[in-house]
């Protein structure tokens, strides 16, 4: 059977030895130290080889917006309010050009599936769903689009938010969040987020307990449902900062409550330490949910980008490699095994929240990889290595050089 692609002397995390990987018709057909072909080869030179990251949580809609909003204050409410503001001006087309300037920027940091929560209201309609539904469409050769729609401005306050989410839901919505905290009965925004999954048999991703007081918290309501409805594995809480309030064994004991009922936890260094402890003047806390300590419960976690360039988050490249370093240093990770980990929770991790049946380097799955420029997990993390190219159902889909030192002749 002749091949397509071999990519010859690629490094996979945990392994030994190197590999080749035999491709043919966009899937892995052989994987062997030496694999004996005539077919167009590619030298992976003994560098690190990954099934590309997955970034489980990110805003496309509203990416972008740094020149039409204020950050003054760095609070959730200011930037909840600015978006709001900004977004009753969208476009179809105005938040197509945006996300895909970032979602473009993501593809060249290596990350091959993403969810994108993309918000539905009164105010911005359907505009943003549409134009994240032409995304999907328009990359699918680069990047696997998951589309979780939510209501960010609540749902039960908010008349007319549930009409269009329930339309956005028929019209191919991938997943479906919730925002229960800014909702004047939060309980019931999550009964009604679970009632509409289990009509349109959807997974959930909420975003929750997003501030630092640990006296209340509705991952308790979050697991009670996800318990009731039998909905273990399909469910997801986004920032959790309230757990990095909890001391020891109350968050052993919230870990155990999440790893029993199912609900993977995906943690967004960038926005929760731009945003948390804005009341505090000095001896200002950290507010990143600690995901290694949970991962050792059970509990299936990641680490995302959240939001690029907006009043949320005014920074961004992009790169779950940069944000993996960032979890690290936050998390005060040192041990080379625990540094490690950290590149999982970018890749291996967050595939299990969103499901991913045919993730990995594996015979039979699609040919979806990424070369990085090292030669070991922990130094991926520790030094930000650079992806230098990437393959997407055995199609180049990105290439950078890696950098060459010019030295005196």
């Amino acid at each position: 059977m002749p091949l397509d692609l071999i990519l010859r002397r690629a490094r996979l995390p945990g392994a030994d030895t190197l590999f080749d990987i035999a491709v043919k018709d966009g899937r892995i057909v052989d994987l062997a130290p030496a694999i004996t072909a005539d077919a167009l080869s590619e030298d992976a030179g003994g560098r690190l080889v990954i099934p590309g990251f997955v970034d489980t949580h990110i805003h496309l809609d509203k990416s972008c917006i740094l020149d039409r909003c204020r950050s003054e204050e760095g609070t959730l409410q200011e930037a909840i309010a600015e978006v709001a503001a900004a977004k009753r001006a969208f476009t179809e087309d105005d938040v197509y050009a945006r996300g895909q300037r970032t979602l473009e920027k993501a593809i060249l940091q290596g990350t091959t599936f993403m969810r994108t929560h993309v918000e539905v209201d009164p105010r911005v309609g359907l505009t943003s769903f549409n134009a994240v539904r032409r995304l999907k469409h328009d990359y699918a050769w680069a990047i696997d689009l998951d589309i979780c729609v939510f209501p960010q401005e609540g749902l039960l306050n908010d008349p007319g938010t549930d009409e269009l989410l329930v339309a956005a839901c028929e019209a191919g919505a991938d997943a479906i969040g919730g925002c229960p905290y800014t909702d004047t009965d939060p309980n019931g925004q999550i009964a009604r987020i679970f009632e509409i999954a289990r009509r349109f048999d959807l997974d959930i991703d909420f975003h929750l307990d997003f501030d630092l007081d640990p006296s209340w918290m509705h991952l308790d309501e979050v697991c009670r449902q996800t318990a009731a409805h039998r909905y273990g594995g399909r469910v997801a809480i986004g920032h959790v900062t309230k757990l990095s309030a909890l001391p020891p064994a109350q968050l052993d004991a919230a870990a155990r409550r999440l790893a029993d009922a199912g609900v993977a936890v995906t943690v967004l260094p960038a926005t929760d330490l731009f945003l948390m402890g804005r009341g505090h003047d000095h001896n200002t806390p950290r507010g990143v949910a600690p995901a290694h300590r949970l991962v050792r419960h059970g509990v299936t976690c990641s680490i995302a980008t959240n939001n690029v360039l907006n009043p949320f988050t005014p920074f961004g490249d992009c790169s779950l490699v940069r944000m993996a370093n960032l979890y690290a240093n936050v998390a005060q990770i040192g041990r080379l095994d625990d540094i490690a980990a950290c590149l999982d929770l970018v890749t291996a991790q967050p595939a299990r929240l969103m499901n991913l049946a045919h993730y990995g380097i594996a015979v039979g799955n699609p040919a979806d990889f990424v070369v990085l420029d090292t030669q070991d997990a922990a130094m991926a993390v520790a030094e930000l290595a650079q992806p230098l190219t990437g393959f997407k159902r055995g199609r180049r889909s990105f290439s950078r050089a890696a950098p060459v030192l010019c030295r005196p002749v």
